[in-house]
């Protein structure tokens, strides 16, 4: 099923590249063509024609483009992306590749009232990044990904489009927190 459904995304989108994804920081600038996935939890490219791709089951995938067209992103935020940093750090190569004005647009992820975790991963993210505290229905404690990566990026400048759905609440999407095993939904980006 998956080959398939890769089959069905480079038949739309032309030759697509995935990541080996590691909730880190590191972000790979892609000059061509590889069979090999890198181990990376952001791409970017100027090659036009080459599609990025980023897999999440409650992340947030993250598309970057800007109005030139000198370069497009796709990165995988979860929490430990959001307090490493890699949006801020891929926006960075993006301006160095010429990028002025960028645009971003989160695709559906966990929102703040379903990602309910323990204290310490709480104090760890919200000590980071403020932005991110939040409660469950239940009122215990949560963390709101969403919110937090949509403020930061908009203190950066950049044009953000958020996404209203969760993935947890919609069983049209697969969610990693609502099924324990799972599929993955695909972002997908290119010039």
């Amino acid at each position: 099923m998956v080959l398939e459904n890769r089959k069905l995304l480079a038949a739309n989108f032309g030759p697509t590249i995935y990541m080996n994804q590691m909730h880190g920081d590191t972000v790979v600038v892609v000059d061509g063509l590889s069979n090999q996935p890198p181990n990376a939890d952001a791409l970017v490219t100027q090659q036009s024609g080459i599609a990025l791709a980023v897999l999440v089951a409650d992340c947030i995938p993250l598309l970057l483009w800007d109005d030139e067209h000198t370069s497009v992103g796709a990165i995988h935020v979860g929490r430990r992306g959001l307090v490493n940093g890699i949006t801020e750090k891929t926006i960075g190569i993006m301006r160095a590749m010429g990028a002025n004005q960028i645009h971003a647009l989160l695709g559906p992820s966990i929102c703040g009232r379903c990602y309910e975790v323990g204290q310490d991963i709480y104090q760890e993210v919200v000590g980071a990044i403020p932005y991110a505290e939040s409660v469950t229905q239940r009122g215990s404690l949560a963390l709101d990904l969403p919110r937090a990566l949509i403020m930061q990026l908009q203190e950066w400048g950049i044009i953000v489009t958020p996404s209203t759905i969760c993935t947890f609440e919609d069983p049209d999407f697969y969610s990693y927190r609502r099924d324990g095993v799972t599929g993955r939904q695909a972002g997908v980006i290119r010039l």
